[in-house]
């Protein structure tokens, strides 16, 4: 299962050219690529934000959730990844009739699936959650995360590349709204669990030293 997506990674033409010559038995079973592949970045940033803990600007202040919080939000993540991946899918499939093209809700997903593997893979740098590096893996894996999909529709769907860039266009639109919604929901649970209690620790030269643990109020909505 995951060898389909390796090879997407590095050979991204041959990669779908044999995703569009699948049974649609092998089909099935790549739905449940989503499923498996989003545990792994849900699983990084709950070891990052629970374990190592981040830092804001050149404040030596390092903040960690609790492991609670973090399993909350790493749960809120997964499912948030599994449901836009299943949404894009059945767009595609929604979309592809008027594209002239065949599609199942199933073969959809597949695709949808396979073209944000970038984006998985990303997802594992919250192992250490250092926002600015963070934000830029994710900038480059966004980017080949739509070139897939740019190259992925008209050679699985088998339709003229013209009509393919006009489908995958409109899948794309599909996507970055649903990428901006995940976003804001994100930040808005983040917000909300960040008045929940934090382990607070000062970075020295060497080590970090423990001042307190106690609830933090930051930012709390009426």
């Amino acid at each position: 299962m995951i060898h389909y997506g390796f090879e997407l990674m590095v050979r991204p033409r041959k990669g779908w050219q044999t995703i569009a010559e699948l049974p649609d038995s092998l089909i099935k079973a790549l739905s449940l690529y989503p499923f498996f592949l989003a545990a792994f970045p849900s699983l990084a940033w709950y070891f990052g934000t629970s374990q190592i803990g981040w830092t804001v600007g050149n404040s030596n202040v390092v903040t960690r959730l609790t492991e609670v919080s973090a399993i909350e939000l790493s749960l809120m993540f997964y499912a948030a990844m599994v449901l836009a991946v299943a949404i894009i899918g059945y767009s595609i499939h929604w979309m592809s009739e008027t594209y002239g093209a065949e599609s199942t809700v199933t073969r959809g997903i597949v695709i949808s699936a396979l073209a944000c593997t970038p984006l998985f893979v990303a997802g594992t740098v919250g192992l250490y959650p250092l926002l600015w590096l963070d934000f830029f893996i994710g900038i480059i894996a966004l980017a080949w995360a739509v070139y897939l999909l740019y190259l992925g529709i008209p050679i699985v769907m088998k339709i003229p590349q013209e009509r393919g860039f006009l489908f995958s266009s409109a899948i794309v639109a599909i996507a970055l709204v649903m990428f901006v919604c995940i976003l804001v929901v994100s930040i808005l649970l983040w917000v909300v669990e960040g008045g929940s209690e934090k382990q607070i620790f000062v970075a020295t030269q060497n080590n970090c030293l423990a001042l307190h643990s106690t609830p933090i109020n930051t930012i709390t909505f009426e």
